[in-house]
């Protein structure tokens, strides 16, 4: 391994050193002037006193090869990588050709996609999880490179982060952790956030993990650890934290103070402990370079982010009439099943499990950049709580089909890094095994959501997330709940819930074919019930945001979705044939996008509208389709809207409790009789 010292670095090299060093500073403390100037830049995370460690993070970043997850403070990592001060610039001040994200993202979030530099959250560490999974696809395509994944020591903190180093460790996988441990987070010292005084040692005991201590203010030291982690993670496949101990010369951001919690003593030992300074003083004292060439740098620094300022400045500002590109990529479009209806033909009947399971096997035959895992989805002959992975790591293989370590984020997180890797790389995680246990990844699936948008349309992960979802099964707390109420509320993701086998089917396969990211609940009470089978055609394709009107009517539209489709079929034929009613049962099986076409036809033909669904009434999926409907189609109705849904409670574990708290055949017939007869 080649080693770097003050005697032996050559001297060009010593200069682009120098120069690099020079322009980051003069850029990071110009950087709170434009905020001034009410010019923006209004989140700004000084990163002097990291200066040796990131000028050697970005030095042993080979474009073309690696990936590279910079964190908000890494100002000096991006330029080193070959990020030029006027891209910086751009970022800074939000302007409509920065790099990472057109102005959409925060101020001091520096990416540039096309080079893999890429464009992270501002919660810090989620990355991680990113850098892991694009770290398998490497892996997997017998890619040389590596992925590098950097952020304070205080991230570590969070549950992601380990769960990242304990996966890379276990998986075997070629990243490199690197963490700037400058004592803080943000007013919060290092003896409040970890065991250890440093931080990677709290990892000293994975297996398979290599962990280097530097000097992350010096550049020698910081430029040899970072050398030999990479070596290391490209020969051996195995991760390697390299933990650098730097100061903060200066506030946590501009919207900090550290005069509250640092005392003057401290502030001169930091101010005193400058790596650029030290860097400049061994230059003179090893007669590397003299002190006019020196000047002569530091002159074409200032000068050089004179230009790129200019550049800058003159830039465009975001269109906001661009404000609704990239929230989510054109799906694919079903070539036979347009409508995404069929003739019923003579056949055998399928579960919605078979179908499910059938169509995975099907897309992935037909894909073979396609990938499955998740909690207990491939265990022998065993597929899952509920069987519908079954045979697939049989036919398709341990390295496509495999399980994942019970934490959540983990599964999702690494399916989102292993999407960047490649455009045709399509995952399919089965993100808990029930959709009640799914909470830990919320934050990975804020991300998943935001990757489009954030990324000014230059990268979405193509993920179909599915969840066994919803109750009458006995389950209570943790096995009964069903989530979409909240997860509609988010933008960025598809979701559907489709009732029946051939809905199932058409859906998941659209899903796995599409560009972007789907959530696909699954209602587990229909798995096997005779009421959900159906026959499926070959290849039966449904499109996002289509309906599917299951029983016709005149009186009374009546728009569900999952396990009550079948409720409300079961009462329509009640009432027609205690009433001679004709109810209308609209299947609305994609949330969103939603069919408001299906529904505003249905609204005009029969003036009543009972939306009824599994989850609570209060703040449900329905609350959101009631107002559509009454903004929309108030002249075209005779009653008030009514819903039907669950109790603004938890789900009960006792029968009695849940039959109290779910909605049932005899609510729904209550309701819609009396909205009938209104």
């Amino acid at each position: 391994m080649k080693r770097y010292d003050i005697k032996t670095t050559d001297t060009e090299t010593l200069r682009k050193w120098y120069y690099l060093m020079s322009l980051g500073r003069a850029l990071d403390e110009k950087a709170p002037s434009y905020l001034l100037q009410s010019l923006g830049w209004s989140y700004h995370a000084p990163y002097a006193g990291h200066d040796g460690i990131q000028l050697a993070i970005g030095q042993v970043f080979h474009r073309g090869e690696d990936y590279l997850f910079p964190y908000y403070r890494d100002m000096l990592t991006v330029l080193s990588a070959g990020m030029t001060a006027e891209e910086i610039i751009l970022n800074g001040i939000s302007k409509a050709t920065d790099p990472s994200s057109g102005g959409r993202h925060m101020s001091n979030h520096f990416a540039k996609p096309e080079w893999h530099i890429e464009n992270i959250s501002s919660a810090t560490g989620t990355h991680d999880l990113h850098a892991v999974g694009v770290a398998r696809a490497m892996v997997y395509y017998d890619h040389k490179g590596i992925a590098i994944t950097s952020h304070g020591e205080s991230a570590t903190s969070e549950g992601y982060v380990y769960e990242a180093i304990n996966g890379a460790s276990n998986e075997q996988l070629p990243v490199i952790f690197v963490l700037q441990d400058n004592g803080y987070g943000i007013s919060v010292p290092k003896k409040d956030q970890t065991a250890n005084r440093k931080v990677a040692d709290n990892f000293s005991g994975f297996k398979n993990l290599r962990i280097i201590h530097c000097n992350g203010k010096d550049v020698f030291d910081s430029m040899n650890a970072m050398t030999e982690a990479r070596e290391h993670a490209i020969n051996t496949h195995n991760p390697v934290i390299v933990h650098a101990n730097c100061v903060r010369i200066g506030s946590h951001s501009n919207s900090d103070k550290q005069t509250l919690y640092r005392d003057e003593n401290e502030l001169a030992y930091v101010k005193a402990a400058d790596p650029l300074q030290k860097f400049r003083r061994m230059l003179l004292r090893y007669n590397r370079l003299t002190e006019e060439e020196l000047k002569q740098i530091e002159a074409q620094a200032k000068k050089d982010l004179s230009t790129a300022n200019r550049k800058a400045m003159a830039a465009p500002e975001p269109d906001p009439a661009t404000i609704f590109d990239y929230v989510l990529p054109e799906p694919y479009l079903p070539q036979k099943y347009t409508d995404g209806t069929h003739k019923e033909e003579n056949g055998e009947k399928k579960t919605l499990v078979t179908a499910i399971n059938e169509t995975l096997k099907a897309e992935f035959r037909h894909n073979p950049d396609t990938f499955l895992w998740g909690q207990d989805v491939a265990n022998k002959d065993k597929g899952g709580v509920f069987n519908v992975t079954k045979g697939m790591q049989q036919e398709f293989g341990p390295k496509r089909i495999f399980n994942a370590p019970i934490a959540e984020d983990y599964i999702v997180g690494t399916a989102n890094g292993m999407c960047r890797f490649d455009p045709k790389i399509h995952v399919v995680v089965e993100g808990a095994e029930f959709a009640d246990y799914f909470w830990p990844a919320i934050e990975q699936y804020v991300e998943c959501t935001h990757e489009y948008w954030r990324s000014n349309g230059q990268f979405t992960p193509n993920l179909t997330l599915r969840l066994a979802s919803g109750g009458y099964i006995g389950g209570g707390l943790y096995h009964s709940q069903t989530i979409e109420g909240a997860l509609t509320s988010i933008p960025g993701a598809r979701i559907v819930y489709p009732s029946f086998a051939d809905d199932a089917a058409g859906l998941l396969r659209t899903s796995i074919r599409s560009k972007g990211f789907t959530i696909f609940l699954e209602p587990k009470a229909q798995y096997n019930s005779v009421e959900a089978a159906g026959f499926v055609p070959e290849d039966f394709e449904v499109p996002f945001g289509k309906a599917r009107i299951r029983r016709p009517g005149s009186d009374l539209s009546m728009i569900t979705y999952g396990n009550t489709t079948h409720f409300c079929l079961s009462v329509a034929e009640k009432l027609k044939k205690e009433h001679n009613w004709d109810v209308e049962v609209i299947d609305i099986r994609s949330l969103i996008p939603l069919d408001t076409e299906t529904i505003f036809a249905s609204v005009k033909k029969t003036g009543k509208v009972l939306i009824v669904h599994e989850d609570k009434v209060f703040s449900g999926f329905g609350a959101e389709i009631a107002g559509i409907v009454g903004t929309e189609m108030f002249r075209y109705l005779d009653a008030p809207i009514q819903r039907v849904g669950s109790t603004f409670t938890p789900v009960g574990f006792h029968p009695v409790l849940e039959k109290a708290i779910l909605p049932g055949e005899e609510r729904i017939y209550n309701a819609a009789k009396a909205l009938l007869e209104y």
